[in-house]
């Protein structure tokens, strides 16, 4: 269970849909759950059908299982849907010292 992005650019729209993990997100489905606007917050889904398939072992991805929690339509535990990104620092060189001046050589 995943979204499906839909709407123009800048204006997106999703559709919650029941496909395998091996489909491409806008490719077939096999059925459609619900939709859900994020600039007016409005979720439209079907609680019985998802509650079905949840029964039957279907996996939600992290951001639509985060949703139906906030909307109360599944209960549960939060998942981490989002981690950044580490930068690696990498070793700089150490500012190099400057090179002591020989001592003067006795005469």
């Amino acid at each position: 269970m995943r979204f499906q992005r839909i709407g123009k650019k800048g204006q997106a729209y999703f559709r919650i849909v029941l496909t395998e993990h091996t489909k491409k997100p806008l490719g077939e489905f096999l059925e459609l759950l619900g939709s859900y606007d994020p600039h007016k917050k409005d979720l439209k889904c079907k609680k019985e059908r998802i509650e079905y398939w949840m029964s039957k072992g279907v996996k939600a991805s992290p951001t639509v299982h985060n949703l139906l929690i906030n909307k109360k339509v599944i209960s549960g535990d939060k998942k981490l849907s989002w981690k950044a990104k580490v930068i690696e620092k990498t070793p700089e060189a150490a500012p190099a010292k400057p090179a002591e001046a020989p001592a003067p050589a006795a005469q």
